[in-house]
């Protein structure tokens, strides 16, 4: 039987997430996001949707209970004593790689898991030594973990380590919650035609994050917007430089996701909280980021619209043409 995954085109509202994750898709140096949020908001779906917007399509899952070896892999002492190779049997760091590693409720992740992370996360590399026998092999995957703040905290090497920060709110608007509803019964109910009505806006949203891969290294990083960064970077006073790193890598993504050949400050400002939400420790008034508003934004923002587009009154029957939505669209 075959596996039906509820597409990130279907999902309702969480907009902000949902160009987070493409984003991440676009540049997964970037370095992954933490998605804040209480349980039943649809995070583990949302980030089973960006692996398949990678090229590799790999989604795995590493449980809170998992072992060492079972995480980073064992090698078979026997058969290298008897055959003269190291027999690696590889783990879920090796099956992640190029795809999706997704933790969920991650704030309860054993310490020394997270030092396992933290070693791949940092070096994109898998090490293992037993008995003067070593194993290396590639570990890059983007790093997707989710949690609810009234359960515990993240060690802050953790929380740093994630490249973008959300949180999802946990009351949506009651059309919204209804859209959601009616859309979650029409997959249960049929997932095959569920998909197959939704396949253009899919197939839509995946092409428009390979045409942003391919176009992102044309896109420079120049000394204008890394200055901007900086500063915006000092007056929030985040530690270290790894914000500014992340902020410019993001906007760059996000010039690339526009179809556009440079940074500009609306690049910049998109992700600008995104970037700093878990590591700004203050953020004097008159320095916070405020993004222009046109008239056209602001009548959109009282009518309820958002950034990518409104949401649909009522989907379509199940056999009928649906256009896909606008967030998932080229501007």
């Amino acid at each position: 039987m075959t596996d039906h995954h509820f597409p990130l085109a279907a999902v309702v509202g969480a907009d902000a997430l949902k160009l987070a994750l493409c984003l991440v898709a676009v540049d997964p140096a970037i370095g992954g996001v933490l998605i804040e949020g209480p349980r039943g908001m649809a995070k583990s779906t949302l980030a089973r949707g960006l692996a398949e917007l990678l090229p590799s399509g790999h989604f795995v899952t590493l449980p809170l209970g998992a072992s060492e070896e079972r995480i980073v892999g064992t090698l078979d002492l026997d058969a290298a004593l008897g055959e003269g190779r190291a027999q690696f049997s590889p783990g879920l760091l090796s099956k992640a790689d190029g795809g999706v590693l997704y933790v969920d409720e991650v704030n309860l992740l054993p310490d020394h898991l997270v030092d396992l992370l933290l070693d791949a996360a940092a070096s994109g590399v898998n090490h293992i030594e037993r008995d003067g026998i070593s194993h290396r092999h590639s570990a890059r995957f983007v790093l997707i973990g989710t949690m609810n703040g009234e359960e515990g905290e993240l060690r802050p090497q953790l929380l740093d380590r994630f490249g973008l920060n959300l949180a999802l709110d946990g009351q949506p608007q009651p059309a919204q919650r209804a859209e959601i509803m009616r859309r979650r019964l029409a997959f249960d109910s049929d997932p095959q035609t569920f998909l197959h009505t939704w396949d253009s806006a899919q197939n839509e949203l995946r092409s428009r994050c390979l045409s942003a891969r391919e176009c992102l290294a044309a896109i420079p990083l120049d000394d204008a917007a890394l200055e901007a960064i900086a500063q915006r970077c000092f007056a929030a006073g985040v530690d270290g430089l790894r914000a500014d790193l992340v902020w410019l890598r993001a906007a760059r993504a996000h010039a690339a996701w526009r179809s556009a050949e440079r940074i500009d400050d609306s690049d910049i400002d998109v992700v600008a909280d995104f970037v700093l939400r878990h590591r700004r420790r203050h953020m004097p008034p008159a320095q916070a980021p405020q993004q222009p508003q046109s008239p056209s934004a602001a009548s959109e923002q009282a009518s309820g619209e958002g950034q990518w587009g409104e949401l649909p009154a009522q989907p379509q029957a199940m056999g009928e043409r649906r256009e896909p939505p606008r967030w998932a669209k080229k501007p």
